[in-house]
C-alpha cells in the first residue's frame, strides 16, 4: 500500500510517501520504505488565493507522480495564533479537495495520535518524532525539512493504525 502523508501549511506544506508490504507489526520489520518526501513552499507575500492554487497544483502533480492508495493528513491543532490557524485550515481544505477529486481515501490523525503511535508518548518532542521516523523507515539520517518528516510521520501512523484494524 502507498500512503501519502501530509503536514498541511500555507507557507510550507510537507508531504511524504511511503510504501508498505505489510501492516501493523510487520511494518516494524523493515517492510516500510520511503518513496518520496519534500515540501510545497509558497512565497510569503504572495496573495493567499495564489498560494492555495500553487498548493493545489503541486499536490496534484505529486499524486499523479507517486500514485498513493490513501492519504493521511495531520489534523489541525490551534495554540494561540488564530490567524495562522485559519490560513492553515484553508490550505488543509485545498489538500482535502485535491485528494477527494482524485478519489483517494482520506484519514486524519491529531498530532497527539501521531506522537503516541510512533513513540508511545503523546507529548513526544520533535527530536523524538524525527528519530522514530528515521528508525521506522530504516534511514541513515532524519528526513529534512521538519515538515517533510512530520508528513512521513502521518503516513507511518496510518500504516500502523490501519494494521491494527
Amino acid at each position: 500500500m502507498r500512503i501519502l502523508g501530509i503536514d498541511p501549511g500555507t507557507g510550507i506544506c510537507g508531504f511524504g510517501v511511503i510504501e508498505t508490504g505489510g501492516t501493523g507489526v510487520n511494518t516494524l520489520r523493515g517492510k516500510v520504505k520511503m518513496i518520496d518526501n519534500g515540501v510545497i513552499s509558497t512565497p510569503p507575500h504572495t496573495p493567499l488565493p495564489d498560494r492555495l492554487e500553487d498548493i493545489y497544483n503541486s499536490l496534484h502533480e505529486i499524486i499523479e507522480l507517486d500514485k498513493p492508495d490513501v492519504v493521511s493528513i495531520e489534523k489541525l491543532f490551534f495554540t494561540k495564533n488564530i490567524t495562522t490557524g485559519i490560513s492553515v485550515a484553508e490550505a488543509r481544505g485545498v489538500v482535502i479537495l485535491v485528494c477527494k477529486q482524485m478519489h483517494l481515501p482520506i484519514f486524519e490523525y491529531t498530532p497527539n495520535e501521531i506522537k503516541k503511535t510512533l513513540t508511545g508518548y503523546g507529548s513526544a518532542d520533535k527530536k523524538q518524532m524525527q528519530e522514530m521516523v528515521r528508525l521506522h523507515l530504516n534511514l541513515k539520517t532524519v528526513p529534512k525539512p521538519d515538515d517533510a518528516a512530520d508528513a512521513l510521520a502521518a503516513a507511518i501512523t496510518h500504516s500502523l493504525m490501519h494494521g491494527m484494524k
